[in-house]
């Protein structure tokens, strides 16, 4: 169990790494993870969570009806996959202190921790500031703050694409 808890705390940070886009005060906080069940395979390097998951460290919060966590043989993770059932997976970050946070709802959200990349598939909702991103599929790049948006992805309806952007000078 040992190699799993020294995992799990890479997996927290590999996470929550602070970045060019993350509170760097939310590396050093702890980080509290809260599910139905949890089913491990340390051999295999992942931890599937089911059952109303909650992740948070800091200012990020990840929520959804089931979350798998996968590691290499370093222990060091790879990606973070959360799927709803009911309603969609949502994920949330604060990129700075005094900017609002960054809020993501999809089917499935997917987290590339090497590529420090949130996909969005499926029903997809991106809040960045003011601004609003929808579509089957929207992708974002955490450290550059692009935004990708389709009308499609594997295994869902194709659904247009639609974005709002608020001026700066709008109340």
């Amino acid at each position: 169990m040992r190699p799993y808890l020294a995992g799990l705390g890479l997996t927290a940070l590999a996470l929550f790494a602070p970045g060019v886009s993350a509170l760097e005060s939310d590396a050093r906080q702890p980080i509290n993870v809260a599910a139905d069940r949890l089913d491990l395979d340390d051999r295999a390097g992942t931890a599937v969570y089911t059952g109303d998951v909650n992740l948070t460290q800091g200012s990020m919060v990840l929520e959804a009806e089931r979350v798998e966590i996968e590691r290499n043989d370093q222990g060091e993770v790879t990606q973070v996959t959360a799927t709803g059932d009911k309603q969609r997976a949502y994920l949330e970050q604060r990129p700075a202190p005094k900017e609002p946070l960054v809020k993501g709802w999809g089917n499935t959200v997917v987290y590339h921790a090497g590529e420090r990349r949130v996909e969005l598939i499926g029903n997809a909702e991106l809040h960045k500031a003011r601004d609003t991103f929808n579509g089957a599929y929207v992708e974002y790049y955490l450290d550059s703050r692009k935004v990708q948006a389709r009308s499609s992805a594997q295994g869902s309806d194709g659904q247009r694409v639609r974005m709002t952007l608020t001026p700066k000078s709008s109340p």
